[in-house]
């Protein structure tokens, strides 16, 4: 255990600067989400540059390509938090329970066709693990971009896998990241939940 303790501690003191640059953003990013804060794209912009640097010097292939898609979705999610007058201007929204139970699965069944075409290509024994986070993530963005609900509860599912990943292939403060991003999935399900719940209210009562 104590040899453990001393081997994370070792691979956490090495960690790069421009890791720890993109996990500060990264912090920034999901904190200011949660608030609704269209801020939070342009942290995301630069944290996911620096990611997809990152990741391609680990052999992640699929993460190196989901960065650069968060990216172009950083653009894109400002633009659909501000097309009104404020931050808040997107009402949440919530999709039904049998739209999750049918896309699901069919996005882990599209991940494992796409690992077993790159096993050709990469040599990782976690591509099926990159491919379905890869894949959950790009859906979840658009989630977060249109305000639904859910996309909290699919981000706690993510950064469990996501902080595994990236500790097996050495990322250690990265794996810490996604770990802490856990309870910010939790935060953010409660905070837009409460904001769904008033919407509701008020709609009741106009």
């Amino acid at each position: 255990m104590e040899n453990a303790g001393s081997q994370f501690l070792e691979q956490l003191l090495a960690t790069s600067l421009p890791e720890w640059v993109a996990v500060l953003l990264a912090l920034a990013y999901v904190w200011l989400a949660a608030r609704q804060n269209s801020w939070c794209w342009a942290c995301a912009f630069f944290s996911t540059a620096i990611y997809t640097w990152l990741f391609w010097q680990v052999t992640l292939p699929f993460q190196s390509a989901l960065n650069l898609f968060y990216m172009v979705m950083a653009g894109y999610g400002y633009y659909q938090w501000n097309k009104g007058d404020s931050d808040d201007s997107t009402p949440v929204r919530s999709w039904p329970w049998w739209w999750h139970a049918l896309l699901v699965p069919g996005i882990l069944l599209i991940a494992w066709q796409l690992s077993e075409l790159a096993a050709s290509q990469f040599s990782s024994e976690h591509l099926y693990l990159d491919a379905s986070i890869h894949l959950l993530s790009v859906v979840t963005t658009f989630m977060v971009a249109h305000k639904i609900l859910q996309n909290w509860l699919y981000w706690f599912v993510i950064n469990l896998a996501s902080a595994y990943l990236f500790a097996q292939t050495g990322l250690m403060l990265s794996a810490c990241l996604f770990l802490g991003y856990v309870g910010f999935s939790v935060y953010g399900y409660r905070e837009w939940l409460k904001q769904w719940k008033m919407q509701h209210a008020t709609r009741t009562y106009t």
